[in-house]
């Protein structure tokens, strides 16, 4: 199980986020073993939304649900524990799944935020990366999505360098898991004109920079193209297993993102995505 040789990233408390289905299994299972490298509190989460019309039509549906959501909880406290890892569960309940969520990482001053990229919410409500989206947008800390195969190594991270303030943000983070673990960096910033491209390489030269200050090498990439399909491929050609990016940043270099390329990267990645915001670094 532990393929990383030491703490990826310093991290003190963790919101594991499980919705009981099978889109949360990666995330569940890089959340432990994340907790256990870093000797991290975990917290283990599901949100069942309220909904007072069906609780009040059907209470003995809705307490069957809430005791199945309850002994999931169990079973992740359980397999916590035959790692050694301390977990405590929570059972929440808010009018939206993000909400709840959001409200517990503040209540409980968390660290980082895990949660997986598809699944159900409530009881029929799909979840894709919209729910994601909104607890990125709205969390004080750091928000790992983790689609159901990909398995959090540290080996090839991707590193999304647009040179916005989140980004810059981003950036850091992505330096310092690569210089806790040894892994490889390439910096990325796409262009979508040739007078952007100029601007493109200040800044993937400027991680280069941040970069030889920790004595971490960095392969840059300039290409011209959208910036969540050149990271898409570029982490299934490379079999990056991570993607590291800012909240908010710039796709080519004027265009705001997440609601765009943020999102469509969480939503196509082929591993884990981690999203910091600069304004919530912990």
């Amino acid at each position: 199980m532990n393929n990383i040789p030491m703490c990826p990233l310093k991290t003190e408390r963790i919101l594991l986020v499980t919705d009981k289905s099978q889109y949360s299994e990666g995330a569940i299972r890089e959340g432990i073993k994340f907790a256990k490298l870093c000797s991290s509190r975990l917290y283990a989460i599901s949100v069942v939304e309220s909904n007072p019309e069906y609780e009040a039509i059907s209470p003995i549906e809705f307490a069957k649900m809430e005791t199945e959501v309850l002994s999931h909880l169990e079973e992740i406290k359980l397999s916590a524990s035959k790692e050694d890892v301390y977990c405590e569960t929570v059972l929440a309940h808010a009018d939206e799944e993000y909400q709840g969520i959001v409200d517990e990482a503040k209540n409980r001053r968390i660290n980082m935020i895990i949660i997986g990229r598809h699944g159900f919410t409530g009881v029929k409500k799909l979840l894709t990366s919209e729910v994601a989206a909104k607890v990125i947008g709205h969390a004080p800390c750091k928000v790992l999505v983790v689609p159901i195969a990909a398995k959090f190594e540290c080996k090839s991270i991707i590193i999304g360098a647009d040179g916005s303030h989140h980004s810059k943000a981003a950036v850091l983070q992505g330096i310092d898991i690569a210089k806790r673990c040894g892994g490889t960096i390439i910096a990325l910033c796409s262009y979508r004109s040739d007078d952007e491209l100029a601007q493109a390489k200040i800044n993937v030269n400027e991680v280069v920079e941040m970069a030889s200050k920790e004595d971490v090498s960095v392969e840059t990439l300039t290409p011209k193209g959208k910036s969540f399909e050149i990271i898409i491929d570029l982490a299934n050609s490379r079999a990056a297993d991570l993607i590291v990016v800012g909240s908010y940043g710039i796709t080519g270099i004027k265009k705001l993102l997440m609601g765009s390329s943020t999102e469509k990267v969480i939503a196509q990645a082929p591993c884990a995505v981690l999203v910091v915001n600069a304004d919530n670094t912990q």
